[in-house]
């Protein structure tokens, strides 16, 4: 028997996936706090009821946005160029395809880059960001300790520094209508950030 109920079906037709595209877009615009589930239903076009066959409300899909730019940037780390060999490669690395990362989860990393910790969501999304700059701090001070790079840049700041660049990406880069490449983008931050951080040669 077919299903003619037009909500029903647009219901089933919607995924996890799909419903999260609509909502990270709407979370950009609006803000988490500005967005009620009224704007999610009719930005997806489907009723509230179904939104909740999905989910349990705004926080989860919240939850599930950052979550995915957060395992895109840890999955970096598990790399096997970034955990072997000098650690001046490993972290080139590391800022190549974070670049590359937040190019191709643009809307979910300007979504964990905006959230200020008033949810549980936002607590649990900022602690591992901080996890994650932890690690590449970790990364520069060894490569400040074997000699590879400079001694006289605090690590910490240098990392600050960096993603402050990398991150900056999501006010300005539209993939359709720069003209340039991820591979160009990932190669410019690159250059930029740690040509000056390497130590000096003879």
């Amino acid at each position: 028997m077919v299903d003619k109920n037009p909500a029903r079906q647009r219901r089933d037709s919607y995924t996890v996936e799909t419903l999260l595209a609509v909502t990270v877009q709407v979370f950009n615009e609006r803000g988490y706090d500005g967005t009620s589930m009224e704007d999610l239903s009719r930005a997806a076009g489907i009723s509230k009821s179904s939104i909740y066959h999905h989910v349990r409300g705004k926080e989860e899909l919240l939850n599930l946005a950052v979550g995915r730019a957060l395992d895109g940037l840890f999955a970096i780390l598990d790399e096997p160029a970034a955990a072997e060999g000098p650690a001046a490669d490993r972290l080139e690395h590391v800022v190549r395809r974070t670049t590359e990362v937040l190019i191709a989860e643009l809307p979910y990393v300007t979504l964990l880059l905006r959230v200020r910790g008033n949810t549980d969501a936002e607590k649990w999304a900022l602690q591992r960001r901080r996890e994650f700059d932890h690690h590449v701090a970790e990364l520069l001070a060894a490569a400040v300790r074997s000699g590879e790079l400079r001694s006289d840049v605090d690590p910490r700041l240098a990392t600050r520094l960096i993603f402050g660049m990398v991150n900056s990406l999501v006010e300005w880069y539209r993939p359709e209508t720069d003209g340039r490449s991820p591979q160009q983008i990932a190669d410019a931050v690159v250059e930029l950030s740690l040509s000056g951080l390497h130590a000096p040669r003879g």
